[in-house]
């Protein structure tokens, strides 16, 4: 199992002599606690002049590994999404390498246990935009801890418990919208909170 060392969680890359920092999201909590077989993959806070860029470095993946996706938590989601969204386009449609067992990871940082962990996020299918009106959205919003649940405020620790007691004939689909300004951290810390519901797939970035 990794270690993460200091409660700056700070990820400490060394490439051609240069040091990389990444800043970990943080949670406490931990899902999955190893990941064996797996390439890694950075996603790098860059900012030039006064715009904010998301760098990719994946040149160390192997297709038919497990995928460990290490973040900075400083992006925001409109950035982080897209490319996250061609990584999974890529390795979806490999044919000649596929492991159909392997998996994608999000890391972080736990800090109770004071390891590394990791959140799968292999299944979810995303899209950058807002949902049809026919389903029902849980709606997050940066730095609020009231979402929307198909409409109505609840507090996000209460979620699941609020949703659970409306009664529907008809199951609907159930999606997940998230704030595209929000940052990859706070992202990270709101799928941990609901990583118990198994209700969707489907994540929206608008």
């Amino acid at each position: 199992m990794m270690k993460y060392l200091s409660l700056l969680v700070a990820l400490m890359l060394f490439s051609c002599g240069k040091e990389e920092n990444i800043m970990l999201p943080k949670a406490a909590k931990t899902i999955v606690n190893d990941v064996q077989d797996h390439s890694p993959i950075y996603i790098f806070f860059r900012t030039k002049d006064k715009d904010t860029l998301a760098e990719v470095n994946r040149k160390n993946s192997i297709i038919s590994t497990n995928w460990i996706l290490n973040i900075d938590a400083r992006l925001p989601l409109k950035l982080v999404i897209p490319e996250v969204m061609k990584l999974q386009d890529k390795k979806r449609k490999e044919k000649a390498h596929k492991n159909e067992k392997a998996e994608n990871y999000y890391a972080y940082a736990d800090t109770i246990g004071k390891n590394m962990a990791f959140i799968s996020f292999t299944k979810v299918f995303y899209t950058v935009g807002k949902p049809n009106k026919d389903k029902l959205v849980f709606h997050f919003r940066k730095g609020n801890d009231f979402i929307f649940l198909n409409g109505v405020e609840v507090k996000k620790t209460d979620l699941i418990t609020e949703f659970s007691k409306i009664k529907f004939e008809i199951m609907p689909d159930v999606v997940l919208l998230f704030d595209k300004n929000m940052s990859y951290g706070e992202y990270i810390q709101d799928k941990i909170l609901i990583e118990d519901f198994k209700g969707t797939n489907q994540e929206y970035i608008f």
